[in-house]
């Protein structure tokens, strides 16, 4: 068998409360998982101090935590990863700017030693999902596109199946996607304060 198709039965017992199969959901993705989670960090400064192994362990506990997932096939799987490796690294950069600040005591996730963000990267997570969250609110499946490529390393045939769109189109939505995150990034005032 093939590890896609192994990584979609996995995700099918693990829909039907499979938890043996969570475990080697995980021995079989893993790789993956920490090669996108450590992309997602080379986009950061090249001094960052994140270890791609904590965000890669929170984010898969958060995915599987309490009642049994349901995934459609290994890209949807992915793109949820992707959102959730995302949320890893937001919540610790709100968390750290929280207390630098005197900001109110926030619960603390168990990586917090492994996970170590400067006040400029933080500031750069907050501002890139700031980014995202503006875009979801224009265009949802233009977000969820640039998240599944940029994040989750979905290509886009993959994209174009999970999201029942043509190729063509998943094409042109990243690049709207992209110029629109470069520009709110870059152009506009609000998102460097």
């Amino acid at each position: 068998m093939n590890e896609r198709h192994d990584v979609t039965q996995l995700l099918v017992r693990i829909g039907g409360g499979d938890e043996p199969a969570v475990a080697q959901l995980l021995s079989l993705v893993y790789n993956e998982l920490r090669q996108i989670a450590a992309a997602m960090m080379r986009r950061e400064r090249p001094n960052h101090t994140l270890e791609p192994t904590a965000v890669v362990h929170e984010a898969f506990l958060r995915m599987v935590d309490g009642a049994h997932p349901r995934f459609e096939n290994r890209a949807h799987f992915f793109g949820i990863a992707a959102r959730a490796m995302r949320r890893v690294l937001v919540d610790h950069a709100r968390r750290r700017l929280a207390g630098k600040r005197g900001g109110e005591q926030q619960r603390q996730i168990e990586l917090a030693d492994d996970l170590s963000l400067t006040d400029a990267q933080s500031e750069e997570v907050l501002a890139l999902n700031e980014a995202l969250d503006r875009l979801e609110q224009l265009d949802p499946r233009q977000a969820r596109i640039v998240e599944m490529h940029y994040f989750a390393g979905n290509t886009v045939p993959e994209i174009a199946v999970v999201l029942e769109i043509s190729e063509r189109t998943v094409q042109r939505e990243l690049q709207t996607g992209r110029l629109f995150l470069k520009r709110q990034l870059h152009d506009d005032p609000a998102s460097s304060a």
